[in-house]
């Protein structure tokens, strides 16, 4: 047991875990002058392609200027940076057009493309991603065939060494790679994304397929399915999971290349850590139900129509990690515990086989990843093996107790 709790501590306390949101005067003074002389220089280019104005933009969907330092403000906060840093976002965001863009797609459903396209209105987010110079995406080009791969070939000529390479969909690798192909010559998706990353600046994978190998990789894996990081070595690499992912965070992403010409702290997952540093139970509002022992026990019950925590009915939150509890979707409007549906820990390796079930993780028998909760809530005890399941237990099991005392049963 001794030795269980000791690697839950190192997990915790590894730098990988370690979220700063303070770095110092100093770090964040040089940090700004860095961010200046990029966005001077980035000033100085013509834009790639996409030759669409923001401000135009903007007007026409009825964003004053006012509307945009409030969301550049924001976006710097997401970032972790000084309030300080808020006119540099604001002048990345209009840079958004120097930063090449091309978009790939392998074993995946879309979902994140049409993330990206179908917002409920127009938000700067998804504003800023119709002035990116996007060079190449399957879905959205008019472009197909022998003219779909002329276009390709020519922005990673154009664009060699300079572009982002967005990736969406996991990579099959059974049978030689033969389970996925592309083009008019049949190159494998492995293939295919080798010699586009090679002269990539940058990749960023999207969605819990292109990170982690998602749906695709689900048991029993009959395509050999896995994510980027298992095939392409040696390149910068950006995880943004999730199924699918938010399009505050790709933004979020390509605003801080643009800004620093680096990628963002990363985790242990290669996860920006400004989007998945904390985990969604320690923010989610129905965070109180969950310490005051009040769950929705079945779908439809007293529970579920008070909004009482989803735990026991499967969420995931205690050991998923995502900042859509605060982000959310739709221009904020809602998440899944927002509508009563329990977290499923998509941006989670593995979470197919491991979280999307609507029971807690003890009736599995399978340990979170985080060394979290293990048992159901009434199981709570001394016999917890983990010390994030200890803290999270004694909240419950103490909250249950008191609950059964006021209800006059016995402890």
């Amino acid at each position: 047991m001794a030795d269980r709790i000791e690697g839950v501590k190192k997990l915790f306390t590894s730098k990988s875990a370690r979220v700063e949101t303070n770095r110092g005067d100093a770090h964040y003074e040089k940090l700004f002058q860095l961010c200046q002389a990029r966005i001077e220089e980035l000033k100085t280019q013509t834009p790639s392609r996409n030759r669409l104005d923001i401000d135009d933009l903007l007007k026409d969907q009825g964003i004053n200027r006012r509307d945009f330092m409030k969301w550049a403000s924001a976006v710097t906060g997401m970032l972790m940076l000084p309030a300080s840093f808020t006119p540099l976002v604001a002048d990345a965001a209009l840079l958004m057009n120097r930063a090449p863009v091309i978009w790939i797609e392998l074993s995946d459903c879309a979902g994140n493309t049409e993330a990206m396209l179908r917002s409920d209105g127009p938000k700067i987010d998804e504003i800023l991603l119709d002035i990116i110079s996007l060079e190449f995406n399957e879905t959205i080009m008019a472009a197909s065939g022998h003219q779909a791969e002329a276009q390709l070939e020519d922005a990673m000529h154009t664009f060699k060494d300079k572009y982002l390479l967005f990736v969406e969909g996991a990579i099959p690798m059974g049978m030689n790679g033969q389970f996925g192909t592309i083009g008019a010559h049949g190159e494998t998706f492995y293939d295919h994304l080798m010699r586009i990353s090679k002269h990539a600046a940058a990749i960023v994978a999207v969605g819990s397929c292109a990170t982690f190998g998602g749906v695709p990789a689900a048991s029993p894996n009959p395509t050999g399915a896995v994510g980027v990081m298992d095939v392409v070595k040696g390149k910068p690499l950006i995880n943004i999971p999730a199924c699918p992912a938010n399009p505050a965070n790709m933004v979020g992403v390509i605003i801080h290349y643009i800004l620093t010409g680096q990628v963002p702290e990363l985790d242990s997952l290669l996860r920006p850590k400004f989007a998945f540093g904390y985990r969604i139970h320690d923010n989610c509002e129905r965070r109180a139900h969950f310490d005051a022992g009040e769950f929705v026990e079945e779908w439809g019950d007293e529970g579920a129509k008070n909004n009482f925590c989803l735990y026991k009915v499967g969420c995931k939150g205690p050991m998923t990690f995502n900042n859509c509890s605060i982000v959310r979707y739709n221009e904020g409007v809602n998440w899944p515990v927002g509508v009563g549906r329990g977290c499923i820990g998509c941006s989670e390796p593995d979470f197919w086989d491991k979280y999307a079930y609507e029971r807690p993780m003890a009736d599995a028998n399978i340990k979170a990843p985080t060394g979290g909760v293990e048992k159901t809530v009434d199981e709570f005890g001394l016999g917890l093996l983990t010390a994030a399941g200890i803290g999270i237990g004694i909240h419950a099991a103490a909250s249950i107790l008191a609950g059964k005392k006021e209800d006059g049963g016995e402890a």
